[in-house]
């Protein structure tokens, strides 16, 4: 049985194919690509055209979001962080001076260091 896929093109004419950052995606001359081969291969495959771009668009997708997940969570932690900051610091140094300003920072500052540490 012959494959659904067609073979993909390693470049165009204007140049090698671009890479995109999101890993597998559908470039529009692998559609095209893919399009001319379903044209050969005849209506019987259909079925297994259509199966084959979904699955390609929906990885994506998902790729395309997960790049995004992981690249705001970091501002998310930095805004959060500063948004307590305020208030613990008021606390710490109404109750315990200096040192707990310094504690309360040294918190912080590892909390957001562990964070990025954790990311790479």
């Amino acid at each position: 049985m012959t494959s659904p896929h067609p073979p993909r093109r390693a470049s165009t004419a204007a140049g090698p194919a671009p890479v995109s950052p999101y890993g597998d995606a559908l470039s529009r001359d692998e559609l095209a690509a893919a399009l001319a081969a379903r044209r050969e291969l005849g209506p019987d495959y259909d079925a297994a055209f259509a199966d084959a771009v979904v699955e390609r668009i929906e990885r994506s997708l998902d790729a395309r979001l997960g790049a995004r997940q992981v690249g705001g969570s970091g501002t998310v932690l930095a805004v959060v962080s500063l948004l307590t900051a305020i208030p613990l610091t008021a606390i710490a140094v109404v109750n315990a001076g200096t040192p707990g300003l310094l504690v309360v920072w040294a918190a912080i500052t590892l909390i957001n260091v562990a964070h990025a540490l954790r990311r790479r």
